[in-house]
């Protein structure tokens, strides 16, 4: 199979960027230029934030590969498990209220996980809590694909997470799952709202995210950049099945906490500095001080400490999750490369969006970005 080949003159023919005055953007768009030319994407969208200010915001190579189209700053990507950090806050935010907590037993608002049983058929030898569920140690075994996958309500697909026997004791081991979706179907109990329309109400639209959502319209459709995985034969790239992406709009995917949203570089940068100010955006707190240090902080299981707090992949106290970040830092990536990251120390945002899945190298990309995000900031002394 003949592969698509675009030299690196042509690459950069293609290269369409919001530059800001920074040396950051032309050495980030070389890195990815060469990156784009050894076949490890088709086109990238790169957000650096420091200090509140966006100090490079740009788009390399190719949105669509086959109609040549280049890639655009405001193209949408589906963000897969970056989700999750989204899903979370909005959970907390019931939290910060009152209405739930992280400690009690989560049975109080679904009795299906009273229910619950060990391989062995016993009970566990304690309940599984919403802390549980948000940091992936409540037991929940991940669960095998189905047709059906996708086809009902977060209220139906709830319960058949909960079938399987738990993998394990609440809280004595770390499996990563789908925990984060049974705590968003308790949010909708709780609040008696679906989960899309109060992450909506309590994120999104105070934030503008107005390009950010589970069911992403004709407008938001028609800039969602295409996916790419390397051939099977003949290296290269060739176009991927994202089963995200619906026939039109009007046929709809299972509101998914764990991995659902569609988003841009700049939606996602606008979450994540409410999350490096402390939670509030335009004088008006959206989520607590609390809140956000139990979220990024790594949590334990067994007795050992994770690199993953409650929806958000962290260091483990003793090494930083990304070479070059410090231990403080904290994001989430997403199935098909996506990667946003916070860095407390240096006041610093990065964003990475590509749509890849089983792109020979594709990890290269990403780290070529953090390599020029590092060269040119530093961690501070």
């Amino acid at each position: 199979m003949k592969s698509l080949r675009l030299v690196p003159a042509l690459l950069l023919a293609f290269t369409l960027a919001a530059r800001a005055a920074s040396p950051l953007t032309p050495a980030i768009e070389a890195a990815l230029t060469k990156e784009i030319a050894a076949h490890h994407a088709a086109g990238v969208v790169t957000l650096v934030m420091q200090d509140g200010k966006v100090i490079h915001h740009a788009a390399t190579g190719l949105a669509d590969r086959e109609q040549k189209l280049p890639m655009k700053t405001d193209a949408v990507f589906w963000i897969a498990s970056m989700t999750k950090s989204l899903a979370v806050t909005t959970v907390m935010t019931l939290v910060d209220e009152g209405k739930l907590s992280l400690d009690e037993p989560a049975s109080k608002w679904l009795p299906e996980l009273g229910k619950v049983k060990l391989a062995n058929g016993q009970p566990p030898a304690r309940p599984i809590t919403l802390r549980d569920l948000m940091s992936h140690t409540a037991g929940i075994a991940f669960p095998p694909r189905k047709a059906t996958d996708g086809a009902q309500s977060l209220k139906g697909y709830t319960p058949e997470l909960l079938r399987a026997p738990l993998a394990f004791e609440p809280g004595s081991a770390y499996e990563y799952g789908f925990g984060i979706t049974v705590a968003g179907r308790i949010a909708e109990i709780v609040s008696g709202k679906p989960f899309d329309v109060l992450m909506q109400e309590r994120l999104l639209g105070p934030l503008g995210m107005n390009d950010t959502a589970f069911h992403p319209d004709a407008k938001l459709r028609a800039r969602i950049a295409r996916t790419y995985k390397t051939a099977e034969e003949g290296g290269g790239l060739v176009l991927a099945y994202n089963t995200f992406v619906t026939s039109d709009p009007a046929v709809r995917r299972m509101t998914e906490p764990s991995g659902g949203l569609f988003s841009t570089a700049a939606d996602m940068a606008k979450f994540y500095q409410l999350i490096l100010h402390s939670g509030i955006h335009n004088g008006r707190r959206l989520v607590s001080e609390k809140s956000i240090a139990e979220m990024t902080r790594p949590h334990k299981a067994g007795g050992k400490p994770l690199n993953y707090g409650l929806g958000w992949q962290t260091g483990n106290g003793e090494k930083a999750a990304i070479l070059g970040f410090s231990k403080a830092a904290f994001g989430h990536g997403g199935a098909f490369a996506t990667h946003g990251f916070i860095d407390p120390e240096r006041k610093l945002v990065t964003v990475f969006m590509v749509q890849n899945v089983l792109v020979t190298g594709g990890g290269d990309a990403r780290k070529a970005f953090h390599d020029e995000v590092n060269r040119a900031l530093p961690a501070r002394p």
